[in-house]
């Protein structure tokens, strides 16, 4: 299934620097379901399907002068999602700048997606 990846990346930059990310590193992959099921198998110890992962490294922490920003991985899966790929990359992408699940992410993934 294909992703369109320039919309892909305008919607990630458009959140990040809605969160006051203007610099740093993103890792950003749509894979099929094998792979997103063995990703949360791995990680999270879930043996199920999912939309999408996030992988934060620095979210918004403070960092050393001189530091790149390293924001972490997003990973998608399209096979689950379908066209509707935009709601789970927000989900993830704000997952790595530190939301978790509630009322202030679920506002923040309204500005978004």
């Amino acid at each position: 299934m294909e992703v369109d990846a320039e919309a892909a990346v305008a919607l990630a930059r458009r959140v990040l620097e809605g969160e006051g990310v203007v610099d740093g590193e993103l890792g950003l992959a749509f894979v099929a379901e094998d792979e997103i099921r063995a990703l949360k198998a791995e990680h999270l110890g879930i043996d199920e399907v999912t939309d999408a992962l996030a992988f934060p490294i620095d979210g918004l922490d403070e960092l050393p002068e001189g530091l790149p920003r390293q924001l972490g991985d997003v990973v998608v899966c399209p096979q689950v999602v379908g066209d509707e790929w935009r709601r789970p990359l927000v989900h993830a992408l704000l997952h790595l700048l530190g939301y978790d699940h509630g009322g202030e992410m679920e506002a923040q993934e309204a500005l978004y997606a």
